[in-house]
């Protein structure tokens, strides 16, 4: 019997999800906890995993396409079971099949829908012949529509999608093609005369290209919950600058020692650590609002803003150390470049991003001497810390060369006062700039 697979509900608020890449395709043997596919939700881009075993018979839908949760994407047929047999078993759904089926994908603003019956010649959208072969025809609704409003002949596309589909992105590579490289009239006599006698001068440097980008459902939440926290939030901040020198010295110490067991320490693991240790002396700072009551929490669980790649979308995710407080710098580190490297090339899970009590977020690496972020509520506090900059300082009545960081508090006034903000900064500010107690 065939399995079929739905869109997962892989966060608490997702309502839909857009299938970005698929990392199977029909006639693969797929064994149970294989990675299908990467489905972007409200919240972030994350795998999509097989729970069975089976051959991939069909996939639903291509990549690009967003389906509402409880959909079916993608059929399995299981041992013994012929691939044209499983695809059936999506009761009119039009697939991809890696069998003979002459069944095809296509959906319609996330809706499987199944194309219209077609003679064996395939035509093109205007009813002619196809040259190209005497099968079926594969094209997709969206890149029908895209090819009926430009004049595009579909029969002389090549499909990139499965098995040579038409997609979307093929029709409108046509389309950008024909805007571009469009005839210019040829230049008069008179044209050509005045051109001659015209001193040259020089181009005009190329502008930059006007598009829409249309926002992808991570982008849509970020920019809700940013809207709400700065809204409805109270933000004040407060900022110190902390001698990074004795810092930099410790780590430089630290990583020629630890070199042979493969280990570096970053200077964003000693700033986890003490933005964790900091928050045990000042519970206020590692608190929600939660309405009518104050929340504060038992263990320290520190978000670490993640930038994305702009093939992923773009955008932050915040990965969680949970349990900050009680974790050493190496156990930090490791915790911290594995959480980044798969927000970057595979997604994280909910779980991963949950359960945050405090977050940092560190600009440092781009040269960003100073700048205020945004809670991510029901936090109370995000920290915002720039680079240790070399710069002249003043040590006991001297003019120096020392490395200086800038660390700004965003609190949330409902939940922490100035005053409380200012007094975990300093203690923050304590544990860096005298280093060694980070590592007890």
């Amino acid at each position: 019997m065939s399995i079929e697979i739905t869109m997962p509900r892989l966060s608490d608020t997702m309502e839909e999800g857009t299938l970005v890449k698929w990392r199977v395709k029909p006639g693969d043997e797929v064994a149970s906890g294989d990675h299908l596919a990467d489905v972007e939700t409200d919240k972030a881009t994350m795998e999509l995993q097989a729970f069975d075993d089976g051959k991939v018979a069909a996939l639903a839908v291509e990549e690009g396409d967003t389906v509402p949760v409880g959909s079916p994407i993608l059929v399995l047929a299981e041992d013994g079971e012929s691939l044209d047999d499983a695809a059936a078993a999506l009761d009119g759904a039009s697939v991809s099949s890696g069998g003979d089926s002459a069944s095809v994908a296509a959906s319609e603003g996330g809706v499987a829908v199944a194309d219209p019956p077609q003679t064996d010649t395939a035509t093109t959208i205007s009813g002619r012949p196809s040259e190209s072969t005497g099968s079926r025809l594969r094209v997709s609704p969206v890149a029908r529509k895209i090819a009926e409003e430009h004049g595009v002949d579909v029969t002389v596309l090549k499909g990139t999608g499965p098995d040579g589909r038409i997609i979307k992105r093929d029709v409108l590579a046509v389309v950008e093609g024909q805007s571009t490289q469009a005839a210019a009239p040829a230049p008069t006599q008179a044209a050509k005369a005045k051109a001659a006698t015209t001193p040259s001068v020089p181009v005009a440097a190329v502008g930059m290209e006007a598009k829409t980008i249309n926002l992808t459902n991570m982008r849509k939440t970020i920019a809700r919950r940013l809207v709400e926290s700065k809204t409805t939030v109270p933000h004040f901040q407060v900022s110190m600058s902390i001698n990074m020198d004795p810092l930099m010295d410790l780590r430089k110490t630290l990583n020629v020692q630890l070199e042979a067991q493969g280990v570096k320490l970053s200077v964003n693991d000693f700033i986890t650590r003490a933005t964790a240790l900091a928050c045990l002396s000042h519970p206020a700072a590692n608190s929600s609002w939660n309405g009518d009551t104050i929340i504060q929490h038992g263990t320290v669980n520190v978000g670490v803003a993640v930038s994305l790649p702009e093939e992923r979308g773009g955008g932050l995710v915040v990965p969680v150390i949970r349990d900050a407080q009680n974790k050493g710098l190496r156990q930090i580190s490791e915790e911290t470049k594995r959480l980044a490297k798969k927000a970057r090339e595979t997604g994280l899970s909910p779980e991963e991003m949950a359960d945050g009590t405090i977050t940092l977020s560190n600009l440092g690496m781009y040269g960003v001497d100073q700048f205020t972020a945004i809670i991510n509520p029901p936090q109370s506090v995000i920290l915002a810390v720039g680079g240790a900059i070399e710069k002249p300082v003043v040590r006991d009545g001297q003019i120096v060369v020392g490395h200086v960081m800038s660390a700004t508090l965003s609190g949330d006034h409902r939940v922490i006062d100035g005053a409380q903000g200012a007094e975990y900064l300093a203690s923050f500010k304590q544990l860096l700039e005298n280093p060694a107690s980070l590592l007890v």
